[in-house]
């Protein structure tokens, strides 16, 4: 829910702009800002020439498309479909955020019905997973079985979609560190990051697939992350709403 003004989310897109294309980065960018701020973004980032492949991502969406019925209901107001955001020009969407499972109570069987949405209107998911701190306390075995619970559940019935690899990112979000100032250590988000790819591999034959760091990122660890060749990208929180963290932290990629 931040920035507070499109002056403001203006401002934060064109210096992201200005230092990816600097850098000339070879990445894809993808910039999700909250939802009131994605038409005029869209058109700027329509009107304007980029070296780089920005795209841009919903911070959420609904599981149905609306529906009018005599009975009535079935609007489900102050919701945004997946459809709407196709037909905006939006690329991808994050789904399961530790914010929206914590806060808003999304379980996994939701967290199911919105990807299966959105695969559906052919646009691209940002699935988030991770453990709290309990989970963390209780080691590695623990974890990983909790990160292939939560794959299964988020991920069922998937293989009947046919899907292009591209169509799914997941980030791995830690989430005692989502915003507490402290990420977790490279080794050890690598070891449950190719642990997720075994899993996307094994139980729903997706090869090749990306797989990001969330958790804390700034401009002082980024680069203890992107060093290893099997984290495919970082999920930026906090630190992407300061301008001068956004040089900082491109001036870490090479």
């Amino acid at each position: 829910m931040n920035p507070s003004s499109l002056k403001e989310a203006e401002r934060l897109f064109t210096q992201t702009q200005i230092c990816a294309d600097k850098r000339q980065i070879n990445a894809d960018i993808i910039i999700a800002p909250p939802f009131v701020y994605l038409e005029p973004l869209l058109k700027s980032l329509n009107s304007k020439s980029y070296i780089l492949n920005f795209k841009l991502c919903a911070q959420d969406v609904f599981w149905s498309a609306s529906r009018r019925t005599p009975a009535g209901g079935g609007a489900y107001t102050g919701e945004i479909s997946a459809k709407m955001l196709k037909n905006l020009g939006v690329e991808y969407v994050i789904i399961g955020h530790s914010e929206r499972r914590k806060y808003f109570g999304e379980t996994d069987e939701i967290i199911n019905k919105k990807i299966k949405a959105v695969f559906k209107t052919g646009l691209k998911v940002v699935l988030c997973v991770g453990e709290n701190l309990k989970i963390r306390k209780k080691g590695k075995k623990t974890i990983e079985i909790f990160i292939k619970n939560q794959l299964q559940k988020d991920l069922k019935g998937i293989k009947n979609l046919k899907l292009k690899i591209k169509n799914l990112v997941v980030a791995y979000e830690p989430v005692w560190a989502i915003g507490a100032g402290h990420s977790d250590t490279s080794q050890d988000a690598l070891e449950i990051i190719k642990f997720i790819k075994r899993t996307l591999y094994s139980k729903f034959y997706i090869l090749n697939s990306r797989v990001l760091y969330g958790g804390s990122v700034d401009s002082k660890n980024i680069k203890d992350f992107i060093q290893h060749k099997e984290i495919d990208g970082v999920l930026v929180g906090g630190a992407s709403l300061r301008k001068n963290e956004i040089i900082r932290i491109f001036a870490q990629i090479r």
